[in-house]
């Protein structure tokens, strides 16, 4: 790639992209700024690797993906895409173009649910963050109950085992399982969600039940890949839960849980969770009983929308009902 190509985005106080200098850039005065339906494809196309994948992704014909991509091209006279032996590769420009579209991308989004939560009654779509397990196990009936009272709501679900940013609106509520510690949020801690040792019930009648902690050595233990701030401190209480120890290692709460379930070994699971399958029985309860602390959070601009607003409430309510057993 020629040099000259690289696309250098100015900062301000060497931290925050400067769009505006960034624009007055890649646009003299006598062009025509490019439309952000061309933007939008571009980062189809970059993340599909394919005009048909884009399209098929975008509800567009390939013909006009492709004049998308060639208009864009020729407003910003940059290359941004070659020909390759299995699709469409992304030049040194247009990668260095993406993560600041990426958060344009994010902020029209966020415009749209804001702009639609100012209708009459609750409308519009509300952008969830959650764990995988919890978006998976527990959140549909709750949100379902929801919906029934107020079908014009959308949902989004966004599921990630890492924090999303609320002050950045990469999401309007957040369900976590710690304290948020971002500012000018509205928090709520919900109830304390009790995690238990558990296994298929076939598994303990081949390989025998532990009666103490000690004996799980001798058992095919299911736990974590990666170390987090947590799990650091429950090996403070039960060094015997050690990477090393485990014989099926994921950092995927639902992997664990299907390995549970499928009778692979012994790991801990929330134990709301386990008590809806007959097939799991818990072992080791009076010794093994730490808990995660359930939150719910959004931005307190949000506070006056009325979808956020109930929302939030049912997930409050929705969420102590399920780690009160209700």
């Amino acid at each position: 790639m020629n040099r000259a190509c690289r696309v250098r985005v100015p900062r301000l106080n060497g931290n925050c992209p400067d769009f505006d200098g960034f624009y007055k850039k890649m646009h003299s005065p006598t062009d025509t700024p490019p439309h952000w339906d061309w933007y939008r494809t571009f980062l189809a196309v970059l993340d599909s690797g394919s005009l048909s994948a884009a399209g098929r992704a975008m509800g567009l014909t390939q013909p006009t993906v492709g004049r998308h991509i060639d208009q864009l091209e020729a407003a910003l006279g940059l290359k941004l895409f070659t020909r390759s032996f299995d699709g469409f590769a992304a030049t040194e420009a247009a990668l260095e173009l993406k993560p600041y579209l990426l958060q344009l991308a994010a902020g029209e989004a966020a415009l749209r649910r804001v702009a639609s939560s100012h209708g009459a009654g609750v409308q519009g779509s509300v952008r969830i963050s959650a764990s995988e397990i919890i978006g998976v196990e527990v959140l549909p009936p709750i949100l379902a109950t929801l919906r029934q009272q107020h079908p014009q709501l959308v949902v989004e679900l966004v599921l990630s085992n890492r924090a999303d940013d609320l002050l950045q609106r990469q999401a309007d509520i957040a369900v976590r399982m710690f304290r948020p510690t971002q500012e000018a949020l509205l928090v709520r801690r919900v109830a304390d969600i009790e995690l238990g040792l558990h296994a298929h019930r076939d598994y303990l009648q081949q390989q025998g039940t532990p009666l103490s902690l000690e004996q799980l050595a001798g058992h095919a233990l299911i736990g974590f890949d990666r170390e987090t701030a947590f799990i650091r401190r429950l090996q403070q209480q039960y060094p015997m839960l050690a990477r090393g120890a485990f014989a099926w290692r994921s950092d995927s709460d639902l992997a664990q849980l299907a390995a549970l379930r499928a009778g692979f070994g012994i790991g801990a699971c929330q134990v709301r969770l386990a008590e809806a399958d007959p097939r799991l029985v818990r072992v080791l309860a009076e010794q093994f009983a730490p808990s995660l602390e359930a939150w719910v959070a959004m931005h307190e601009d949000l506070r006056n929308s009325p979808r956020c607003a109930v929302t939030f409430a049912a997930l409050v309510q929705g969420l102590a009902a399920y780690a009160g057993g209700d």
